[in-house]
């Protein structure tokens, strides 16, 4: 039996489809926020904070492998009611928090198997969600953005430079913005001020890069790119988008790769 922990974003709904497909069983933990998954009835609707409950339901279930996906907003944690076993492990969990969401995680999957569940890797159902290395697009990196992806590279995997997430944008060897807890949106949103001086509408500039940090764990915090944000790079002027093989989440792939091939932009895996 396989457990899913699911937070919000549908790619919940693309794991149970396949599990589906492949008549595996398995029964859902709905942490999301607005309770996506309920109409399953196989789904268990928790808050964040019933670690415990949530332990109980994958045991009482023999669930032997637990899988997590999807987004999870970090609490207000005097807002959140926590049950004992939540209690327990709270000062780990705050003191995690201080050091960044990839940290968080890496102490949450430690402590499922400790429980004695095997976590696997998010996408292992699911292969056709990442990319393997190359370009997908007909406009390939240029020079120069084989240099932008270099230095958005180095960054995102400098552990020393606090407040640097998965994504960070950059144009001519300038590091327009580095995403923050706020996420992909949230930088894009911020950055398309800043890109003006470097775009025209004749010509697309710079990279979107989204990569796994090099203290993520890789079986359950996959950076993701989906149609929206590719939507948003065309509208702001960017010239690609770049992932890393076999390590990103690519929703709705088919559709994203026709938008950014009808806009001259190109995807690359790394």
């Amino acid at each position: 039996m396989i457990g899913l922990v699911l937070g919000d974003t549908h790619i919940g709904h693309l794991i149970i489809k396949k599990l589906i497909l492949l008549k595996k069983n398995f029964i859902i933990i709905d942490i999301s926020k607005r309770k996506i998954f309920k109409r399953y009835k196989n789904s268990f609707c928790l808050s964040i904070g019933q670690l415990g409950k949530c332990l109980s339901i994958l045991k009482e279930n023999s669930c032997n492998k637990v899988l997590f996906a999807g987004r999870i907003e970090k609490p207000k944690f005097s807002k959140v009611k926590f049950d004992f076993k939540a209690l327990y492990h709270l000062p780990k969990i705050i003191k995690e928090t201080k050091k960044g969401d990839a940290y968080i995680i890496n102490f949450i999957t430690k402590l499922f198997m400790k429980e004695g569940f095997k976590v696997i890797n998010q996408t292992y159902y699911n292969p056709e969600l990442v990319l393997k290395k190359g370009t997908y697009t007909k406009v390939k990196p240029n020079y120069i953005n084989r240099k932008d992806i270099k230095i958005g590279k180095k960054i995102i995997n400098n552990l020393k430079l606090k407040g640097v997430s998965q994504g960070i944008v950059v144009v001519k060897n300038n590091i327009i913005i580095s995403e923050n807890l706020k996420g992909t949106d949230f930088m894009l949103n911020k950055a398309k001020n800043k890109l003006k001086k470097y775009t025209s509408k004749n010509r697309r500039e710079g990279i979107l890069l989204k990569l796994p940090k090099p203290n993520q764990d890789l079986r359950t915090d996959l950076p993701t790119v989906g149609i929206n944000t590719v939507k948003k790079c065309v509208n702001m002027g960017i010239k690609g988008i770049v992932v890393k093989a076999k390590h990103n989440i690519f929703l709705d792939k088919k559709k994203s790769l026709k938008i950014a091939n009808k806009n001259n932009m190109f995807v690359s895996a790394i």
